[in-house]
């Protein structure tokens, strides 16, 4: 697991073992977790999260799609 980032609590990540699925992240906090790909971005699923944080879910992965995406394909090489 390598973590990209972790703001206002949510830990932003990638399982190394997903090199085959299209870009996403997964990101956690307290009983939340969710994946969200990153073309468009849009959550693939989620649970735990109150409807304030999912909304704030989004709005960081939209922020950072850029980095996540950049972070995506120098680790997986494509």
């Amino acid at each position: 697991m390598l973590t990209l980032l972790v703001i206002e609590g949510f830990r932003f990540y990638f399982f190394s073992n997903e090199r085959h699925e299209p870009p996403h992240v997964h990101v956690r906090r307290g009983d939340g977790l969710g994946k969200l790909w990153l073309q468009p971005v849009q959550f693939a699923f989620a649970s735990g999260f109150t409807r304030p944080e999912l909304r704030r879910v989004r709005e960081l992965t939209l922020e950072h799609q850029v980095f996540f995406l950049e972070g995506w394909h120098e680790y997986f090489g494509r």
